[in-house]
């Protein structure tokens, strides 16, 4: 039973986002319009997180995903969903909030 509760999604800092892009990694942002709208992170693509699921067919399923909210709760729930339908996924630990925070880009 060890492990039976621990999230099979790994959490990765904002700062390795940059690296992981370069390596191939798409970028997803789960956040509502009104958030993407106000900024976000440059190469992202936004999907919000109600429209996840009728959009996983535009997700190019050979690359790995990172995704991304205002704080990381949403985008833990769209790695789950990611994950079930077989995607290799990583959710962004704090999100924008950690994005801005660190000082990174946004457009």
């Amino acid at each position: 039973m060890f492990g039976l509760f621990k999230s099979k999604t790994p959490n990765i800092k904002v700062t390795e986002v940059q690296q992981r892009l370069d390596e191939g990694a798409q970028l997803i942002d789960v956040r509502e319009s009104h958030e993407w709208k106000s900024g976000h992170a440059p190469g992202a693509k936004h999907i919000p997180l109600g429209s996840l699921e009728g959009r996983l067919g535009s997700i190019a399923k050979e690359r790995p995903v990172i995704v991304m909210c205002q704080s990381g709760m949403r985008s833990a729930q769209a790695a789950k969903t990611l994950a079930a339908a077989g995607f290799e996924v990583s959710n962004v630990s704090g999100g924008m909030v950690a994005w801005k925070r660190a000082g990174l880009r946004t457009v």
